[in-house]
């Protein structure tokens, strides 16, 4: 069938007048998330990044396609999926934990790049400063007021003269918060022993050479650890030692407190990020960011099974009591 000329001019100007007036979200975007490995915090953040996009309208499968991969905490596993994002030519990468964003960081420096769940994007190198890059790169970290940290570790070992870390010496952020607590801590009266844990299956022998060396166990976002935290409270319980953790999803998994962040709301703050992409912002012009979103988790049951009980007034101070 055929239509006159006229019909067929306006026929074409009634669908460009559709296609303009269609918000520039309909049209399919590409997301492609990676981290660096599977846990609860990391996981939250995923899903928060995910409910974010729907929020804004960006449906799986409709005018969005997301991809997601898990480097399984090999860095090299995670370089080679930065660059298959890179070649699947993804509107934005999303990279959660410092080595995955870093990986795709070394990848692109043209696809936007949102990373989340890093502690000190700057250490990382990930952006000059927290104020807008001028690159490709933006974000969200989780990084934590250390002083708060500590409070919290003499509130639930008041006795506590020697703080053990179990930390990954190649992953950055770990390796700040060591630092951190080094200078810190002797300002409260406190010392810090170190175990080294480069892969998660060393999680457990660092956590038993600090026996007799540490009254108390500090757990930040380290991911080795926090993927293997079952190791770290199988020591703890044995040598009646306590876990106070950084991520209040490991109170769950047998931390005794913790005063952290809230994963999920920080993987939302972070797809807010990426949906400003999305509808056209330059990652470069977006100031990294950071969350204030902290909630006091505890675990009376996880604190008898590793040798004390909290006190009173801590536990009624708690946003969460996992029973």
């Amino acid at each position: 069938m055929s239509f006159p000329l006229s019909r067929k001019v306006l026929f074409g100007a009634l669908a460009l007048a559709f296609a303009m007036a269609m918000p520039a979200y309909a049209q399919q975007k590409s997301v492609a998330i990676t981290a660096i490995v599977e846990h609860p915090a990391l996981d939250s953040v995923r899903d928060g990044v995910k409910e974010a996009l729907a929020a804004a309208g960006y449906e799986d499968g409709k005018n969005l396609k997301w991809q997601y991969q898990s480097a399984q905490g090999n860095t090299g596993t995670a370089a080679q999926i930065a660059r298959k994002f890179v070649g699947d030519k993804a509107d934005v990468i999303v990279a959660i934990a410092t080595p995955s964003a870093q990986a795709v960081a070394a990848a692109t420096k043209d696809i936007p790049l949102v990373f989340s769940a890093v502690t000190d994007p700057v250490v990382a190198k990930l952006v000059p400063s927290m104020q807008p890059s001028g690159t490709n790169v933006t974000g969200v970290s989780d990084a934590l007021e250390l002083g708060k940290q500590v409070e919290l570790i003499k509130r639930v070992v008041p006795a506590a003269k020697r703080v053990g870390i179990v930390y990954n010496p190649g992953e950055a952020n770990s390796v700040v918060v060591v630092e951190q607590l080094r200078e810190l801590l002797p300002k409260h009266g406190l010392s810090l022993v170190e175990a080294a844990a480069p892969r998660s299956v060393d999680v457990g022998s660092a956590a038993r050479s600090l026996i007799g060396k540490a009254d108390v166990f500090y757990t930040s976002t380290d991911n080795n650890v926090v993927s293997a935290y079952e190791a770290l409270v199988k020591v703890g319980m044995d040598a009646k030692i306590p876990l106070v953790a950084a991520d209040t999803d490991s109170v769950a998994r047998g931390a005794v407190a913790a005063y952290g962040m809230d994963y999920k709301a920080l993987g939302v703050q972070t797809g807010e990020i990426v949906v400003r992409i999305l509808k056209g912002e330059k990652p470069g012009a977006i100031a990294s960011e950071t969350s204030n979103k902290l909630s006091l988790q505890v675990n009376p049951a996880a604190a008898q099974k590793q040798g004390i009980t909290l006190a009173e007034d801590l536990v009624k101070s708690a946003a969460k009591v996992v029973q």
